[in-house]
């Protein structure tokens, strides 16, 4: 049974989390704080967290760099759920690591959803040992990427996405297809997300990003 840890200071929001994750067949352990989800996460890794940004001791995004910066905790799946809705906010969210986000207030079937969503992605099935597009290689066996021989830090979805639109270079995928392919079938966010996605994407990836093209109206094409 997957167990998934939900760093929330309210108490009613996590408590309808760890409910809603239990009626769904998960574990769930829920953390007022910073400093007591660190310290249980020492002794048992979960499958995914779900992290609150403002918190009573630690904000969240320094906690997400954190995990991120250690090789234990690095890959994990972090999905942000916060008040914090601007644009903004998201896009520092994504850059810092999460590989989801949610705004509150948020329907418990989206936040079941996004959590099957990116368990099932958690080891995907990557046969090519590297992926090529001009000047970017993402290496599959690591789940790394380089650009012009230097690294560059994706999340998980970032890597997903990047690596979905190489395997289809110089084919346009719509919004839908990427929609799916990504967030699954069940996703039930808006569209912006992946709009969000590939604005941070193309940013990381510097002048190379423009290899990734918008097709408007369509969708997403990766120039070869």
């Amino acid at each position: 049974m997957k167990l998934i840890y939900i760093v929330e200071d309210d108490a009613n929001i996590r408590e309808i989390e760890m409910f809603a994750l239990k009626n769904s067949g998960f574990e769930a352990e829920g953390f007022e704080c910073a400093s007591d989800f660190m310290r249980r996460l020492r002794q048992q890794k979960p499958s995914l967290i779900l992290l609150d940004i403002m918190l009573p001791d630690e904000d969240g995004i320094s906690i997400l760099a954190k995990l991120r910066a250690n090789p234990a905790t690095g890959t994990l799946p972090i999905i942000l759920v916060t008040a914090r809705t601007t644009e903004l906010d998201k896009v520092k969210g994504l850059d810092s690591g999460a590989d989801d986000y949610i705004a509150k207030p948020f329907g418990v079937m989206e936040l079941i959803s996004r959590v099957k969503a990116l368990l099932r992605r958690a080891e995907p099935d990557l046969p090519e040992t590297s992926l090529i597009l001009s000047d970017i290689i993402l290496h599959t066996t690591n789940r790394s990427c380089c650009v012009s021989g230097q690294p560059v830090e994706l999340t998980y979805k970032e890597f997903e996405l990047l690596s979905l639109l190489i395997r289809n270079a110089g084919s346009v995928l719509t919004r839908d297809v990427l929609m799916e392919k990504i967030w699954g079938i069940d996703f039930m966010g808006e569209s912006r997300t992946l709009d969000v996605h590939i604005k941070t994407l193309r940013k990381k990836l510097g002048p190379a990003g423009q290899h990734i093209k918008t097709i408007r109206n369509v969708g997403y094409l990766a120039d070869k």
